[in-house]
């Protein structure tokens, strides 16, 4: 059996083994024990599953000090980064505990029979029920917010469905106790055996992904690695939902008059923001269209300054900053593309600053590369820009920074950028996803392969399908669709009835 070593990036060393890689027919029984788990789960009803939920949080809670110090040790994130990592991820389960008390997110519709210009209409009752076990990819750069305890496993857990998790070979160690700590606390609650479950190593996940149990896959990661898993998928008896967050260039555009109100504040603003956790963040803004003119210039000098007070930073695996080092030296040797500046220059990710033309645009330029990079493309005209614009892959984001009272252009710009975004950011930067109700984080291909978010409440939605009951007697109609329920929004004859 093939070890599965935790390594620290700082000093590639192996810091200890964490397991051995988890064989097929592990997957299998896991899958089986979660398959068992569906009903059991979803009979623990919302109330029970949203305190399933707080119950998680706060285990995790209790294990800050050790999960944040592991972490740290395996992705070099920092341990202040890595702290607010965990309070977003407790903050999430909780919030998804919510999502369940309110009920709204089961879309609870009722149509009592009536006569129809189509004819007599029978009595149906629809609501969304969980889909099945889900199995969810852990991200490399959010080891806690994207893995083992992160949106996709919460959001799984809150619409019913019991999860197995591939833990990332960048944090097995993270993953695996974060995994014990939720496991533990699930059993210590009640919850039903198989509510969680952990596999390691990249065959692992494929068994996983191929499993006939399985019914989605919840994947954070590169667009070659969604291929590989969509292409298992291809050849299932029974294809499956796979929910994938790709790759993103998220684009920023700076008006000329904002150029003209605030360019310093800008140029030092967009290299916080594209090297903020070195730069390894899917929202990264690698590619900002600056005016050019003195006013476009003094934004140049600005982020120029801010790149060269910038020392290298340890990256999160060997193969990312493999990957970091060929793709900025392929951009940097692309026609028609200058260095502005590089940071200090010492072993690690270096971070490095690009210019180019809006009208040139080399095809480099507009393909994610994932680390401390960035590009400043100068346009003359806003003709120019739209044409940049149009030539741009979709992204998770676009941002748009305007000067004061500024409309027409922002307006103009809204309308270019939407087919191209899953949200439109004005007058900040894109790296931060707040968790709310009405966050979207995602967007066209390739920044997902699906209409759905994965971060925010409207999460849930992935892991549920629609069900309806047709002329059912009240006691086999789940609670929410007898007559009586009136403690969730529900639709009755096509009018909105809120709660009672």
């Amino acid at each position: 059996m093939t070890d599965v070593p935790s390594i620290d990036p700082r000093t590639g060393d192996v810091a200890e083994i964490v397991a051995a890689e988890t064989t097929t027919a592990e997957v299998a029984a896991l899958c089986r024990v979660a398959d068992a788990a569906s009903r059991p789960l979803e009979d623990l009803g919302r109330d029970g599953r949203a305190a399933l939920l707080d119950a998680l949080a706060a285990a995790l809670e209790d294990a800050a000090t050790e999960v944040v110090a592991l972490a740290d040790r395996e992705t070099a994130l920092g341990t202040t980064r890595l702290t607010g990592e965990l309070a977003r991820t407790c903050y999430q389960l909780r919030l998804f505990g919510e999502v369940l008390r309110e009920g709204g997110y089961l879309e609870a519709t009722i149509d009592h029979p009536a006569d129809t210009p189509m004819g007599p209409r029978p009595d149906l009752r629809r609501m969304l029920v969980p889909i099945g076990p889900v199995a969810v990819f852990g991200a490399s750069n959010f080891p806690l917010a994207f893995s083992v305890p992160g949106g996709d496993t919460a959001s799984a857990l809150a619409a019913g469905c019991p999860v197995v998790v591939k833990a990332h070979g960048s944090h097995p160690a993270t993953s695996q106790r974060c995994y014990e700590v939720l496991a533990g606390a699930a059993e210590q609650f009640g919850a039903p055996p198989g509510t969680l479950g952990i596999v390691h190593g990249q065959q692992a996940g494929a068994d996983l992904v191929a499993h006939p149990l399985v019914r989605a896959v919840g994947f954070t990661g590169s667009t070659a690695g969604a291929r590989a898993l969509l292409a298992i998928i291809e050849k299932r008896a029974d294809p499956i939902p796979f929910y994938g967050e790709l790759s993103s260039l998220n684009p920023l555009v700076v008006t000329r008059a904002a150029a003209a109100d605030r360019a310093a504040d800008i140029g030092a603003g967009f290299v916080a923001s594209f090297t903020l956790g070195g730069g390894q963040f899917c929202t990264k803004p690698g590619l900002a269209f600056v005016p050019t003119g003195p006013d476009g210039d003094a934004l140049v000098e600005a982020a120029r300054r801010a790149v060269a007070a910038l020392d290298p930073v340890v990256l999160l695996n060997e193969r990312i900053a493999e990957s970091y080092a060929a793709g900025a030296a392929r951009l940097a040797q692309a026609p028609g593309v200058s260095v502005v500046r590089t940071g200090t220059m010492r072993a690690g990710g270096v971070p490095v600053l690009l210019t180019t033309s809006a009208r040139a645009l080399p095809p480099e330029v507009v393909e994610e590369c994932f680390g401390p990079i960035a590009v400043l493309a100068r346009y003359r005209d806003d003709a120019e820009l739209r044409t940049a614009i149009e030539r741009l892959p979709s992204s998770l984001t676009a941002t748009v920074h305007r000067g004061p009272g500024e409309t027409e252009l922002p307006d103009a710009l809204a309308g270019w950028l939407r087919p191209r975004a899953g949200r439109l950011v004005f007058d900040g930067y894109p790296t931060g996803v707040a968790v709310s109700w009405a966050q979207h984080h995602g967007g066209p291909w390739p920044a997902t392969n699906t209409q759905h978010t994965s971060v925010g409440t409207a999460a849930i939605r992935r892991f549920l399908r629609p069900f309806t009951w047709q002329n059912a007697p009240q006691e086999v109609l789940p609670a929410e669709l007898r007559d009586a329920y009136g403690a969730i929004p529900r639709r009755i004859n096509g009018t909105l009835h809120p709660t009672a």
